[in-house]
């Protein structure tokens, strides 16, 4: 006889580890969702909902974690976190449907944010593209048509070349890029903004050609609405738009296109995002960002499907803003949307290992390697063909 205590990180291992011992279906289907726990944390209860909370939650058969003052009703409200398995959820919901104090209505949203965030796959609307995001993670190469990018990778010096250029964009798919990224204009902490007339002079000779010569979808990394619709125009099917479609003219384009978009989180802009950067929970008000600017997109009409989420790596946040938005990226996935990260060469790499940006391919592996272990679907990257073997291993390792 022989112990073992497995490690059980996922719905998916329990899946499997079931199936290898030949688990009747049936008994698969009541037992799956009894084993994922899940911590749920709710803000801004109040003491009277707090508690008869707890007592539902502890009905179920989960618990409930409360500071002692909304126990002693010292305090009139209070944030919970909710700890449960999701057949104990499904119970706590049935439960919440006849409470007052707005319990009913909570209990609508925690099952929603739970279906929002078990979702596993998504199907990405490119205009006359479609990419499925779920599986092998995806791999969007970067390319920069600047003199002053922060990675030393641009290829401003080739802008007479264009056969060159789209060499390059060849070589990142043989490599194993499903998307490529083009951008005229740094977003370097302190970069200069860009004209429209010259950044369309660098971007969309380049993109033209390139859609002639590739398959996968290209990108324009830009928060001109001029300049993405002139690359629409031209070959490209999304836009990655660093200021989260705050432009209500960008939305405009997206949606007559019906382009897919990148909706980022960037405190400030690149001229002043990483002077004192300060939030209150980094994940949460970033989550909050998000949330809102896919309220205001959707609410514009801009489809669900042509939508992917980014939390801005680099881009007004120290390093422990950074470390802590990777570690919790899991969070993410409460918006139902596609996860894209990048961590490509960035400056908290060098802060961490001392190395110059055309040196941190191994920390910019590292780094993708969490984030895809944390959810995210798409990483942005400058090293596609290093990248790519990285991630083959670990969705070897995850998945076998």
């Amino acid at each position: 006889m022989a112990i073992r205590i497995l490690s059980i990180q996922s719905k998916q291992g329990l899946l499997r580890l079931f199936r290898d011992l030949k688990v009747d279906p049936y008994g698969i289907s009541i037992m799956l969702p009894k084993a994922v726990p899940y911590c749920i944390r709710i803000d801004a209860l109040s003491c009277i909902a707090a508690n008869i909370l707890k007592q539902e939650m502890l009905s179920a058969g989960g618990d409930a974690a409360l500071p002692r003052g909304a126990l002693t009703g010292k305090t009139r409200s209070t944030d919970c976190v909710l700890i449960g398995n999701l057949s104990q959820f499904s119970k706590l919901i049935e439960k919440l449907r006849k409470q007052p104090f707005g319990l009913a209505k909570l209990g609508v949203d925690i099952k929603a944010s739970v279906a929002k965030y078990a979702k596993q796959s998504f199907t990405l609307s490119l205009r006359r593209n479609r990419l499925h995001l779920g599986g092998r993670p995806k791999i969007m190469g970067i390319m920069n048509l600047t003199p002053d990018s922060f990675s030393g990778d641009g290829l401003y010096a080739r802008q007479n070349d264009i056969g060159n250029i789209v060499e390059c964009a060849q070589t990142m798919v043989r490599d194993g890029a499903d998307l490529i990224d083009i951008g005229g204009e740094s977003s370097r902490p302190g970069a200069n903004p860009v004209p429209v007339k010259e950044e369309l002079r660098r971007t969309i000779p380049a993109i033209k050609a390139i859609a002639k010569k590739v398959k996968v979808p290209l990108s324009i990394d830009t928060y001109k609405p001029d300049v993405a619709r002139a690359a629409l125009d031209n070959g490209a099917s999304m836009i990655n738009d660093i200021s989260g479609l705050r432009n209500r003219e960008m939305v405009s384009v997206a949606k007559k296109y019906k382009a897919a978009v990148v909706i980022m989180h960037m405190q400030r802009t690149p001229q002043t995002m990483q002077k004192n950067p300060r939030y209150g929970c980094v994940t949460a008000d970033v989550i909050k960002y998000l949330n809102d600017r896919v309220a205001a997109s959707l609410d514009a009409g801009i489809g669900a499907e042509n939508i992917v989420i980014d939390p801005g790596i680099g881009f007004g946040k120290t390093i422990s803003h950074n470390l802590k938005l990777l570690r919790g990226l899991k969070e993410f996935k409460i918006l139902g949307l596609p996860i894209m990260v990048g961590t490509s060469r960035k400056g908290f790499i060098g802060a961490l290992t001392g190395a110059d940006a055309g040196q941190r391919i191994p920390g910019t592996i590292a780094s993708c390697v969490l984030a895809v272990n944390n959810g995210a679907h798409i990483v942005r990257v400058h090293d596609v063909k290093q990248i790519k073997q990285a991630l083959q291993v670990t969705r070897a390792v995850l998945n076998d």
